[in-house]
């Protein structure tokens, strides 16, 4: 994706739309880790809760690229904006 060629509109909505899918993503990631763990301490029989705990952990991966996207993003706003200060006077 060429972030230069977006307005400063369409990249703002879409850092905002990626904090949200990123924080959705932390949230069910980090309750399908819990929910595998207290499966792991409470049931006998293991396995679906060994091979469901395997989900969260290669998912979580995504989250460091989202929010590396998200700084270029931000960076990218930072350099579109009005470098004169006298210009609003």
């Amino acid at each position: 994706m060429n972030l230069t060629e977006n307005t400063s509109e369409k990249l703002q909505g879409e850092l905002k739309g990626m904090k949200v899918i990123t924080g959705a993503l932390i949230g069910v990631l980090g309750a399908l880790f819990l929910f595998c763990v207290y499966g792991l301490m409470t049931n006998e029989d293991n396995t679906f809760f060994i091979s469901m705990i395997v989900v969260p952990i290669v998912l979580g991966a995504i989250i460091p690229l989202n929010y590396a996207e998200m700084k270029k993003i931000k960076t990218e706003l930072e350099s579109q904006k009005p470098t004169d200060l006298n210009s609003n006077l």
